[in-house]
């Protein structure tokens, strides 16, 4: 694995440790599922390029 890939499993395992949470060990596999999935779609979202001088909206309107 890359130094740099971030590594889930202990990602949930040290924020259960810092939270104090107790994560049972039959749902610690599907949290880190879900964390995947969150993981991939931030990656898909924070891939996407933007124009340098795209502005910030003030307000939004639907």
């Amino acid at each position: 694995m890359p130094k740099d890939e971030f590594d889930v499993g202990e990602y949930v395992d040290q924020m259960a440790l810092l939270l104090n949470l107790q994560l049972r060990d039959e749902y610690r596999d599907a949290v880190v599922a879900n964390f995947e999935r969150i993981n991939a779609i931030a990656n898909l979202v924070n891939s996407f390029p933007l124009p340098e001088d795209i502005e910030v909206a003030p307000v939004f309107e639907p």
